[in-house]
């Protein structure tokens, strides 16, 4: 009999075994993992990791680890503008430091992440099942009954689903979403460039949707560049002579010549929300949970503050004596999150709308609003504390960097 069962074997659903089997080592925790052994080495995409998921990556002891792939984000600047202007105004600019010496987010290669808790993981003697996944669970009093693809069979007090934004396992457990999609796709890729980016995000809000070039260790940069889905389409299909044509346009000629690095990918873009966090002996994480759009780059954040909460809530409910899968302990994990995603999915739905448009009243309100918030140091560092996460008084311990 397992204690937990996380179903997904990405960075959240590591982190939940891992963050749970570290304080409680006694339990019994397994991750299965779909996808075969390796492929997660084959993943070229960054992740922008706030300053309190790293406290969590800290507490779990791979933060030294991931640190040296790491670039922290120094500062950052928005403009608003259309791909043919001759120049891009800037009308917003964040000191990415939240205290002295620490940034409020580092950008990460997300395989620097996953082999850090994959280590972790392996230390803490946490099996990971590769290769396999949850084709059906049933719910009896004491555990869930799963059945595995290869036809293994498990029992767990909990299953936890990190399944991702279009999760078997959550509709399995009927819970519903709230769910549309943006007629957006978000192409990653990675670009080598010149000149030194010093640390600097920008954040260009083109008629199309948002293009954010985010620094990586070295003179390149990660970038998550919002199109039409059409279009996108168009762009990911066309040689690399057109492609880097195309984004020398939206990139500009501050940081000199640009090569593409690696390959390129695009994801339609939408938003997801869970109507529900919780069933009996049932927990969803991460993008199972929700899925929304990139424009702030909070998506990965969320599902690490899921971690903390849910990992939290059953180590302190097995203290206590409690049954760690019955929908009284679980219902603190999703009042715990739940309203804090909502809101999430709120504020990016709107800034997607309002930024995503070249609506010249629009485009008039919005940039004088962008200036007035750059003249108000309190209200900046306000939103760079919402940011990285540091200013909740109600983080669950793993986010203050405090042992559960």
């Amino acid at each position: 009999m397992l204690d937990v069962l996380v179903a997904g074997g990405g960075y959240v659903g590591l982190s939940v075994a891992v963050a749970i089997k570290q304080a409680a080592p006694h339990m019994a925790v397994e991750v299965v993992e779909a996808a075969p052994a390796h492929v997660w080495e084959k993943d070229e995409r960054a992740s922008a990791i706030i300053a309190a998921a790293g406290r969590m990556l800290q507490v779990f002891g791979v933060w030294d680890e991931i640190l040296p792939h790491a670039q922290p984000i120094n500062r950052m600047i928005v403009t608003d503008s259309r791909t043919n202007d001759p120049v891009r105004p800037v009308f917003l600019t964040f000191d990415g430091a939240i205290e002295e010496g620490r940034p409020f987010a580092h950008m990460i290669p997300n395989v620097a992440i996953v082999r850090a808790l994959r280590g972790a993981c392996e230390r803490l003697g946490i099996t990971i099942r590769h290769g396999v996944s949850v084709s059906s669970f049933r719910t009896e009093n004491t555990h869930d009954a799963v059945t595995l693809s290869d036809g293994s069979t498990l029992q767990t007090k909990l299953l936890v689903a990190c399944d991702g934004v279009r999760s078997k396992l959550r509709d399995i457990a009927g819970i519903r979403t709230v769910s549309w999609k943006y007629d957006q796709s978000g192409i990653v890729a990675t670009v080598a460039h010149e000149r030194p980016h010093e640390g600097v995000a920008e954040e260009h809000f083109l008629p199309s949707g948002p293009f954010a070039i985010l620094p990586l260790s070295g003179n390149r940069a990660s970038l998550v560049w919002t199109e039409r889905t059409a279009d996108a389409d168009r762009l990911v299909a066309s040689d690399d002579l057109i492609f880097e044509d195309e984004l020398q346009r939206r990139f500009g000629h501050k940081l000199g010549e640009i090569k593409l690095e690696g390959g390129r990918r695009a994801f339609p873009l939408g938003l997801t929300l869970s109507r529900a966090f919780v069933a009996p002996r049932f927990a969803l994480a991460g993008d199972a949970a929700h899925g929304i759009h990139p424009i702030s780059g909070q998506g990965l954040n969320l599902g690490f503050k899921d971690v903390a909460a849910l990992a939290e809530t059953v180590v302190e409910a097995d203290r206590l004596g409690l049954d760690i899968g019955s929908i009284n302990v679980l219902e603190r994990y999703q009042s715990w999150r739940r309203f804090d995603t909502f809101r999430m999915g709120v504020t990016t739905d709107v800034l997607n709308r309002l930024f995503s448009n070249d609506n010249t009243p629009i485009r008039i309100a919005r940039d004088f609003g962008l200036g007035i918030v750059d003249r108000l140091p309190g209200l900046k560092n306000f939103f760079i504390d919402q940011a990285a996460g540091t200013s909740e008084k109600t983080n669950p311990k793993l986010l203050s960097g405090e042992a559960i």
